[in-house]
């Protein structure tokens, strides 16, 4: 009789693993870069390689400080550097990126353990402690030369609070063509990389419609005067593609990942319309990763076979 091996849990093995998980990220995230480039020039590629390189470098350095192992090749640093670069304006001072890169990483990520232990998404985090810190030059947005005139001075989000909604081109938002930070003007090269991501099994679609569709919806009800135009501005393809699908930060059963938009989008419809801000969706993200947990409590299957604790 042949000897049996225990181990311990998951039993399931697949040959997908975190590197490979984290090329199809950056992937996903090329016509972003490259939309970037076409509407703010070559300042927007050099804070995306400042970013990378310093999340980078910081990460090396911790771990190699801590005598920790240093798993810059899961490539997870890099993902990050992208996404917080996707976060700020071309005109940012890239010394500022530096501090904030670094902050991201140590701070938010490494210091609470490093992938797949940090409770809310270390790029989000990152933004907000810039918008904090930065202000001035977090807010000075750049704006394509060749923007309509109803978005060549102003983001898509500030006309709409006037209430100009109505006058917005929809195309021009759609394809990006209007001010805002490097990642988040394009909803084309974002929605192009969602789309990527769901097919080749990176994420599922579930928060990205529940998201982008309770946002709408929400704010119809609050009496936006342009639903369409607003889901068309700001972060939201760009939180509901690549922020608020992160794996450790967002709930594991697929009714969980449902309650999950559901909130972002609830949270972004109420800051947008009710609050002191434009925006709203970094905040949403945020407040819905602190809950994670109990999400996860409220929607985990009971395992077959037993009975509920009393």
């Amino acid at each position: 009789m042949n000897n049996l091996t225990v181990t311990s849990s998951p039993h399931i093995t697949s040959p997908r693993t975190t590197t490979g998980i984290m090329l199809d990220v950056i992937i996903a995230m090329v016509p972003a870069m490259i939309a970037s480039f076409l509407f703010f020039g070559a300042r927007a590629l050099l804070l995306i390689a400042v970013c990378v390189a310093c999340c980078v470098l910081s990460e090396a350095a911790y771990c190699l400080l801590a005598k920790k192992p240093v798993p810059v090749g899961d490539l997870s640093a890099v993902v990050t550097g992208v996404m917080l670069a996707f976060n700020l304006p071309a005109t940012l001072p890239v010394w500022q990126a530096v501090i904030g890169s670094i902050v991201t990483i140590v701070v938010v990520k490494q210091l609470f353990g490093g992938i797949g232990c940090n409770f809310v998404n270390p790029a989000l985090a990152g933004r907000v402690i810039m918008a904090v810190s930065f202000t001035g030059t977090m807010v000075n947005y750049a704006y394509p030369a060749q923007a309509a005139d109803a978005l060549s001075s102003a983001t898509p989000l500030s006309v709409i609070t006037a209430g100009n909604g109505a006058k917005l081109p929809l195309w021009d938002l759609f394809a990006g063509n209007h001010g805002g930070v490097l990642g988040e003007t394009s909803c084309l090269a974002l929605l192009i990389g969602g789309l990527y991501l769901i097919l080749r099994g990176v994420i599922k679609p579930i928060i990205p419609i529940a998201y982008i569709g309770s946002t709408f919806i929400f704010l119809a009800l609050f009496g936006c005067e342009a639903p369409l135009a607003s889901i068309l501005s700001g972060g939201l393809f760009l939180g509901a593609f690549f922020m608020a699908t992160d794996y450790t930060t967002t709930p594991y059963t697929n009714t969980g990942k449902l309650i999950f938009g559901l909130g972002c989008g609830l949270i972004t419809a109420v800051i947008r319309t009710f609050a002191n801000s434009t925006e709203g969706v970094s905040y949403a993200i945020l407040l819905m990763n602190l809950i994670v947990p109990y999400i996860n409590g409220w929607t985990r299957r009971k395992p077959y076979g037993t009975e509920a604790a009393k």
